[in-house]
């Protein structure tokens, strides 16, 4: 008996672990990141890549939401540290070349929406700007407004991001 509740004990804390640093799962809750990710699909964050290389163009990031400590968000990295952002009429523009964004989607591409336009907007080093690929319907680097301050936050630190998705 006392063996089997070591081994259970062992198991808990290899679990706990494995959850904290290196895997986590989660489930997509919303239909910002459509058509790419569906409502109720499954997912793991890899926790460790991060640790040795910095995240990419276009990778899928789960994060800490900026305006909700108690919330985690699914987004797509569209520029890091240093690069500029424009957005007009529902286009991307990184360092003034426009972006071929294939896996986006728009639900109201005949309406002008807050965040359809952003004029050169340089990303602070160590920072992402992020956005989901259902454009019209994502709460995302565009809309992000700081609860105590009233300020934009156009950003994430790297510092809030959790892992990055990997499909199974």
């Amino acid at each position: 008996m006392k063996r089997l509740l070591w081994l259970v004990f062992i198991a808990v804390f290899i679990a706990l672990a494995l959850r904290t640093f290196v895997f986590e799962g989660i489930y997509i809750a919303s239909d910002s990141m459509l058509p790419t990710l569906q409502v109720n699909d499954h997912f793991f964050v890899d926790k460790i890549t991060y640790n040795f290389r910095q995240p990419q163009k276009g990778e899928i990031i789960v994060f800490k939401s900026p305006v909700d400590d108690d919330k985690d968000l699914v987004k797509r990295i569209i520029a890091g540290g240093g690069e500029i952002v424009t957005i007009e009429n529902k286009n991307v523009f990184l360092n003034g070349k426009k972006l071929d964004e294939p896996y986006t989607q728009h639900t109201r591409p005949d309406e002008i929406l807050k965040g359809d336009k952003i004029t050169d907007l340089k990303i602070p080093e160590n920072c992402f700007f992020v956005l989901g690929d259902n454009r019209d319907e994502s709460n995302d680097s565009r809309d992000w407004i700081d609860p105590k301050t009233g300020e934009h936050i156009y950003f994430i630190h790297k510092n809030f991001i959790k892992g990055r998705l990997i499909k199974f």
